[in-house]
């Protein structure tokens, strides 16, 4: 059986067929770029790893100061799903440990949406005013809005990888740059921690066919959940 007959049988025709149609037919290279999308992602992981534990630890130690308490939850609890993902947590925790979780516990175990969630338009008043602006300070001058938004663009990408999807037709050097400017903004100095891990300028280098982005408005656009 060869290589692609494997692909086509196991990780099934209809996920292997758009990597074809991207490469004008040709399997070969299709199957190189199906396998380069696969080491391409990986190599986002710890950029993204490290934009989310920054995150919750900056918007929860901002919180925590605000509130003067580490489960500052108590007092201000976020809107929307948030407050509910918060009592799954503890709940879940206290099931699988067997003890009642600390504050710490139950921070890690939030996903990278419940942290982006709070500095959405909803919880402008509660949270972004009297703290969470502090945790981009001094870098950042920019609006609640604009940091929400290339956020919530940055979930939807790691949620693509985390879900195995393609991610190939993105200009994934603008993805890379976004994710360091952010971090820089959460801790200065993060772009020299991160770099000391980060290869994927490599693997970009090493991609199999030419990156063709789509145009929108006459600029790269990612596709498909761009600004």
């Amino acid at each position: 059986m060869s290589d692609i007959e494997w692909i086509r049988r196991f990780l099934s025709t209809p996920r292997f067929e758009p990597y074809v149609l991207d490469c004008e037919g040709d399997e070969a290279i299709a199957l190189s770029l199906y396998w380069w999308n696969v080491e391409v992602s990986a190599a986002f992981y710890p950029a993204l790893n490290f934009l989310e534990v920054l995150l919750r630890n900056a918007l929860h130690q901002e919180l925590s100061r605000h509130h003067g308490r580490p489960d500052w939850w108590t007092t201000a609890p976020p809107s929307g799903d948030g407050g509910n993902l918060l009592a799954e947590a503890r709940r879940r925790l206290n099931r699988t440990c067997g003890y009642t979780p600390s504050s710490d516990d139950i921070v890690a175990a939030m996903p990278f949406g419940f942290w982006v969630a709070l500095l959405s338009r909803n919880n402008e008043v509660a949270m972004w005013r009297p703290a969470l602006y502090r945790a981009f300070r001094p870098g950042y001058r920019g609006s609640r809005r604009e940091m929400h938004s290339h956020l919530e663009h940055l979930r939807m990408f790691r949620n693509r990888i985390m879900h195995h999807e393609p991610v190939h037709k993105r200009y994934l050097g603008a993805d890379h740059r976004r994710i360091y400017e952010l971090s820089e903004y959460l801790a200065p100095g993060a772009t020299n921690m991160l770099r000391r891990v980060d290869r994927l300028a490599d693997v970009l280098a090493r991609r199999p066919v030419p990156f063709l982005g789509r145009q929108r408005n006459g600029r790269l656009a990612n596709d498909p959940d761009s600004l």
